[in-house]
């Protein structure tokens, strides 16, 4: 991989988010303790699973990640 997760989800950052994914870029880049450097996908989902302020349920973090894998790989 050459960007981490965080760094590839910025690209779906929107000032008026139109869909689930575009939500959670932006609750992830408003989250100072989000880990911005892992491309590690079990680190992301207990971080998450653990931090319950995000807005859509874990399906929009699978899906993202798929985009993710098939983007970077």
């Amino acid at each position: 991989m050459y960007k981490s997760f965080y760094h590839f989800l910025l690209k779906y950052r929107s000032a008026k988010p139109k869909d689930a994914i575009s939500r959670f870029a932006n609750s992830a880049y408003d989250d100072l303790s989000f880990p911005k450097n892992s491309e590690d996908y079990d680190e992301i989902s207990t971080y998450l699973e653990m931090n319950g302020h995000y807005p859509e349920s874990m399906a929009v973090f699978d899906e993202a990640w798929e985009e993710y894998l098939i983007t970077e790989s």
